[in-house]
């Protein structure tokens, strides 16, 4: 057969319909209705014909393929497959190897900030929507580690982590943020490819906590008001808002804390309750006639469904009365703490506890934020006590109901505590101390009143003089 010649290809003219030229043994050259002209290779592997089109079109220079280049690659194909060997099958098992190399390039180069994301998505899956590990994670962690490959990964990268976070002065922040990156870690040790990337072992199992903090630093808070602290909170509370009713320029003056939030901090004082299980709570939750308050199981602390019930608190007058103020000036049917710009949903659970702390910013490690109160309006006392939050008021109520001889057990039962001990006990013992807890909010709703009296008698007596 003999071979096309570079004009007989030049000459091949487009037609009504394609058509094909034999250029040599098994190559061939497909000449379209356009006139474009493409290469065609045909091979025969073990008995079967394959077809082949190379990559680029007939012609001269960059991006085409000429006569020449044609033969050359045809012979090549050719001769591979007298050998058994398919160009194709080939190409694909090259193809393939260098996806693979590639995967492994970007495998053995995964960072912390993959494991992190991967964990995120599937690894964890806390009560706030993993809310507080992604601001924490942002803030501190990525910055910092976030773009290190998990196999360079070393103790000293996480000791360097912790102490930028302990020079805040934040002690029990640092050794929170330590139990998570752990966390994440060991979720990593389980799982391919994060197991194979941590051959040495898990750099944050060789940090142990109590390293990351002050000697003597105790993570048990025991902030506890005290009598004087509580009038004074509530003279705090009438003096500001006088002083806000009687000012000329309103806007100029430090607004005091909403009549809300005090209601809030009456009520965890009175009932202690959690905040989070507060501001959750719905009108429907209410039993202005009984007297009660019921938390439902899922508002409450913990992950342990088969440990979690509904807590129901019996209202002291001092509480019910809390209740009813907020009922006067109810802004939603559904909440009793809406939220400002949305009615239809509950005001943000860290609202009032952020109100509390900007009136307390002397306690602060931080410059004052824009569009917030930044003052000292809340510090009760000296200020040497230290700052007070909400969750204080929790342990107040339970510290100040023990000092009434209040039973420990009744305590418990009021803080809505999971009761340890036997199984067999727990199973059997069914009584719930329901007089001795109506008991117990009772007599430490009327010592609240009592505080408070003693408290307006001070002032009437001040005024007087």
């Amino acid at each position: 057969m003999a071979m096309k010649t570079v004009r007989q290809i030049e000459s091949a003219k487009p037609e009504k319909k394609a058509y094909k030229l034999t250029v040599d043994r098994g190559l061939y050259l497909n000449v379209s209705t356009t006139g474009t002209k493409s290469w065609q290779v045909r091979y025969v592997i073990e008995g079967k014909q394959r077809q082949l089109s190379l990559p680029a079109h007939y012609g001269n220079g960059d991006g085409f393929m000429s006569l020449a280049q044609a033969l050359a690659e045809n012979a090549r194909v050719q001769a591979l497959a007298r050998d058994g060997i398919d160009i194709q099958v080939q190409k694909a098992e090259i193809k393939e190897a260098k996806k693979a190399h590639q995967a492994a390039e970007v495998k053995k180069n995964l960072t912390v900030n993959d494991l992190y994301t991967a964990w995120l998505g599937y690894g964890v899956a806390r009560k706030d929507g993993n809310a507080h590990i992604i601001r924490t994670f942002n803030k501190d962690v990525l910055p910092v580690i976030g773009n290190i490959p998990i196999r360079n990964l070393t103790e000293q990268h996480l000791r360097a982590l912790y102490k930028s976070v302990t020079a805040r002065g934040v002690q029990q922040t640092v050794i929170d943020l330590a139990k998570t990156v752990k966390q994440m870690f060991q979720w990593g040790e389980r799982r391919q490819p994060w197991r194979g990337l941590l051959t040495e072992g898990n750099p944050a199992d060789l940090i142990k906590f109590d390293e990351l903090v002050n000697k003597g630093h105790s993570n048990i808070r025991k902030r506890v008001l005290s009598v004087d602290e509580i009038r004074e909170l509530s003279n705090i509370f009438n003096a500001t808002q006088t002083n806000q009713e009687q000012a000329k320029n309103k806007y100029s003056d430090n607004r005091p804390v909403a009549t809300h939030t005090q209601n809030a901090i009456w009520l965890c004082l009175s009932t202690m309750c959690r905040i989070g299980e507060l501001l959750l709570t719905e009108w429907k939750h209410i039993d202005f006639i009984k007297r009660e308050w019921r938390i439902p199981a899922e508002n409450t602390k913990g992950s342990r469904k088969k440990d979690k019930n509904d807590h129901v608190i019996f209202l002291s007058d001092f509480a019910l009365k809390q209740f009813s103020e907020l009922k006067a000036n109810a802004k939603s049917e559904k909440w009793v703490f809406p939220s400002r710009n949305d009615p239809q949903n509950h005001i943000d659970l860290k609202t009032v506890s952020k109100q509390i702390g900007d009136r307390q910013f002397q306690f602060k490690n931080r410059s004052a934020l824009p569009n917030r109160t930044n003052d000292n309006s809340l510090v009760l006392g000296d200020g040497k006590a230290g700052e007070w939050t909400p969750h204080d008021l929790r342990r107040t109520g339970a510290t100040m109901m023990q000092a009434l001889g209040v039973k420990l057990d009744t305590i418990d039962r009021c803080l809505n505590h999971v009761l340890m001990g036997s199984s067999v006990r727990l199973h059997y013992m069914q009584y719930q101390y329901e007089p001795e807890v109506q008991e117990a909010w009772v007599r430490w709703g009327e010592r609240i009143e009592q505080i408070l009296a003693a408290e307006n008698l001070i002032m009437f007596r001040r005024a007087k003089a």
